[in-house]
């Protein structure tokens, strides 16, 4: 009777082992795969982070939540292409960031100014994803000289008092419980990655009906957000600094909104709210796609954006 505990153990040992060999090469990779990629300039916010490539029309891209210059880069790839000449810079706290005492998305927009000043950059579209979203509005609203486009991509713009909304605070809240070290994030990554969708803000039913290419993007999307200890800090200020809110009324940036109704992360209410308060802006709706709408509805999306940014150039 006591080979059976005995036999369990060992199992449960292996399976232990197995794990923590994954992990170990997994880290190696993803700060392989981050250290040393990116540029960084020196502000008085500290260092900023960015990668640039591409040829033509300038984009200042800014990730979302959980994300870095490398998601800024799968979002060029989704919706912008080569054809333009793209920024991403790490916000606040992400990677090679620095993350400044008290940080405010203003003192955010203007470290995006900094950082355009230093490449000599005097006038970009910006397209942002996200918790990107507040930062890029302010940059627009505090830069309009400086801003040929806006696109919002299921950007979090102002909070509501409603259960829908209580319930994407606690998704928000085991987001930055998630992302505090890398061993708290890296099983999500590995292991439950279909489960994470629905954190992200994606339905059972978009999950399910997702193909294989969607399903890719949205993998590569969560892989790509190790090591998460390089981006703990600013997943704290996403989770915690307050959203614009009302001041967009004052954007004068062409402004395309893009949002699916059934996202569960960033609700719906933030799209109807900026359509409703940025003058002249214009929405693109989906029925479905969450928060992973941007792979779900790629195609339409990218001709979209696309067709924003030059037809404001």
């Amino acid at each position: 009777m006591r080979r059976i505990p005995v036999a369990g153990a060992l199992l449960l040992a292996v399976l232990l082992l197995i794990a923590a060999g994954t992990f170990a090469l997994d880290m190696r990779r993803a700060y392989v795969r981050v250290g040393g990629a990116g540029q960084t300039v020196a502000t008085r916010y500290g260092a900023i982070e960015y990668t640039r490539g591409g040829h033509g029309p300038p984009v200042l891209v800014i990730h979302g939540a959980g994300g870095g210059y490398d998601q800024g880069q799968l979002l060029v790839e989704a919706v912008l292409g080569d054809d333009f000449h793209w920024i991403t810079p790490s916000r606040f706290g992400y990677l090679g960031s620095a993350m400044p005492a008290a940080a405010t998305w203003d003192d955010q927009a203007h470290a995006f100014a900094l950082l355009l000043d230093e490449l000599e950059v005097d006038r970009v579209a910006v397209v942002a994803l996200s918790q990107g979203g507040a930062s890029a509005l302010l940059f627009a609203l505090l830069y309009p000289e400086r801003v040929s486009s806006l696109t919002c991509l299921s950007c979090g713009v102002v909070a509501a008092a409603s259960g829908d909304q209580d319930d994407a605070n606690r998704k928000g809240n085991l987001l930055r419980m998630i992302y505090s070290s890398d061993i708290t994030y890296w099983p999500m990554s590995r292991f439950f990655r279909r489960q994470f969708m629905g954190v992200l803000g994606a339905s059972r039913d978009v999950v399910a009906a997702l193909t294989p290419e969607q399903r890719s993007i949205i993998e590569r999307i969560v892989e790509y957000m190790n090591p998460a200890s390089l981006r703990s800090a600013g997943v704290r200020m996403d989770n915690e600094a307050a959203l614009p809110g009302e001041r967009i009324a004052a954007v004068t940036a062409p402004t395309l909104i893009v949002h699916a109704r059934d996202d569960l992360l960033q609700l719906y209410h933030n799209a109807e709210f900026a359509a409703a308060t940025i003058p002249g802006a214009r929405l693109l709706s989906f029925d479905a796609g969450g928060h992973v709408v941007i792979a779900v509805e790629r195609a339409t999306i990218r001709r979209a954006v696309r067709e924003h940014i030059l037809a404001h150039d």
